[in-house]
């Protein structure tokens, strides 16, 4: 019998089992497919910086060679190596963009990395919204329109940062968007760590990257979407509007100063084998993808969303790699679609919301992985619409409420919220104070409330309908979600 404290042990049996990865990363435990042909035992090349193998902080030799050779892949000025995953670019991009103290312009669907730069160099914040896909209630993108009313009326910004592709695939018009921003003379930062399949995936069916269409700075996860380890990440910088230097002194404040030679190895033949097989992967893995959907068009319980949102909400592009399962017009949860595909066939999804759950999809998924996730989609959906409500109040109330249809208000920043005095309070004793805590679903980290904003009555509820669909709800010290540090105001 294992020993369940045993984390190696308790790995080593899962790995084992017939539980199926439709979740990150993106090799999906495949270690005997091509992609790691060349790789080794982990062990017998994890060194340190030895003679002939470079230093990380100060490139000049084989490491600053690799990056080179990648920047000419991913056609940027610079591509940077992350191996402290994509917070770490995100984390860079900002302090290197923004002077201490000074404005940025983010969508509020930024993941939580990017309010912590925010925090760490204590600015100010302006938010863009993005549009509301109603029919799955889902976060869609972000309109030129909108963003150019924002740089218009908002002169003191100095860089805006935006989410594409989002948690759910969706993709805004990034061309578009990086033209608005050069106008105003700033630099655009792309959040792409969703996308990293992008730069190989042009012209087989896939949105085209970021880098490509005006960006300035673009942060990937490589292990979310391609074979490679858990916590590598790239950045790719385009010259113009950012300061190299600057950025580049921020990059290596925020790379650990002992960096894994066995994520660098696994950056180098992660995007090596793209680079000599990506074209050609993509093409075989969206003919799989399109087979899959295929198979589950004819759900009548279930729906997936597919490109019909295309042209309507923001959405430029969708990722149909990016499986998003509603079960607005059945009678589960997303919470319970993903307790059943993991008690009952084994398989794991990569999150679940309110009502839909999200299968990520990759090159490395095998025909039966893709066989299961259908025939299992198909067995559920035949049973979805009988035997109860289809929604319940609480879902109702989610519905209503998310996606930022009711938007927080910022009272002060988020700097000055976390660092002044504060009170614990029952949360639901909460409303019209001010949160000097984070309050978050994990996955995927967008902040529902961030620290400087109004704990609005209906957020409140939201949070509570939340916890009682056993959604993730993180951020707050009280893991109990009962109570939540407030801003002492009396103090100020």
């Amino acid at each position: 019998m294992s020993d369940n404290r045993n984390l190696l042990e308790r790995l080593k049996e899962y790995g084992r089992s017939d539980f199926y990865p439709f979740h990150m990363p993106g090799h999906k435990r495949q270690w005997e497919e091509s992609f790691c042909k060349k790789f080794t035992n982990p062990f017998s090349v994890d060194i340190t910086e030895i003679d002939g193998f470079d230093n990380l902080h100060h490139p000049r030799g084989i490491l600053k060679e690799s990056m080179d050779w990648a920047a000419n892949v991913y056609k940027s000025d610079r591509t940077y190596y992350l191996v402290n995953g994509s917070s770490c670019g995100i984390l860079s991009a900002i302090s290197g963009t923004v002077s201490r103290g000074g404005t940025i312009l983010m969508s509020r669907n930024c993941h939580k990395s990017a309010f912590h730069g925010v925090f760490l160099n204590n600015l100010r914040t302006e938010y863009i919204y993005p549009q509301l896909i109603r029919e799955f209630g889902l976060q869609g993108g972000i309109l030129p329109e909108d963003l150019e009313w924002m740089l218009k009326n908002h002169p003191d910004v100095e860089a805006v940062l935006v989410v594409s592709p989002t948690y759910d695939g969706i993709v805004s018009d990034v061309e578009k968007l990086a033209d608005i921003v050069h106008k105003f003379g700033l630099p655009l930062i792309v959040d792409e760590a969703h996308g990293a399949h992008f730069s190989f995936g042009k012209g087989q069916g896939f949105p085209v990257s970021a880098i490509e269409l005006g960006a300035d700075v673009v942060i990937q996860s490589l292990h979310k979407t391609l074979p490679s380890l858990t916590q590598t990440a790239v950045m790719h910088v385009k010259g113009g509007y950012v300061d190299m230097d600057r950025l580049d002194r921020y990059v290596h404040m925020y790379q650990t100063s002992s960096p894994s030679y066995v994520l660098l190895a696994s950056i180098d033949n992660c995007i090596r084998y793209m680079a000599e097989n990506g074209s050609t992967c993509m093409n075989e893995f969206y003919g799989r993808i399109m087979e899959l959907r295929d198979g589950l068009k004819d759900l009548t319980c279930l729906k997936i969303l597919n490109e019909q949102v295309k042209g309507q909400s923001g959405v430029y592009e969708v990722d149909l790699s990016k499986l998003i399962i509603s079960t607005r017009e059945s009678r589960y949860s997303g919470a319970e679609l993903d307790h059943l595909l993991r008690e009952d066939y084994y398989l794991e999804m990569e999150m679940c919301g309110t009502d839909y759950a999200t299968a990520i999809l990759t090159l490395a998924d095998t025909r039966e992985g893709f066989k299961r996730l259908s025939r299992a989609l198909r067995e559920i959906d035949s049973t979805a619409g009988k035997g109860s409500e289809i929604c319940s109040g609480r879902r109702y109330l989610a519905a209503e409420y998310d996606n930022f249809k009711v938007r927080p208000e910022s009272r002060t920043t988020i700097g000055k919220s976390m660092d002044s005095r504060r009170r614990r309070v029952l949360l639901n004793d909460a409303a019209d104070l001010v949160s000097a805590e984070f309050v978050y679903i994990y996955p995927p980290g967008i902040p529902i409330i961030a620290p400087g904003e109004v704990l609005k009555k209906e957020l409140i509820e939201l949070i509570a309908a939340y916890k009682e669909m056993k959604l993730p709800v993180q951020g707050l010290e009280d893991e109990k979600i009962e109570h939540i540090y407030v801003m002492d105001e009396s103090a100020e």
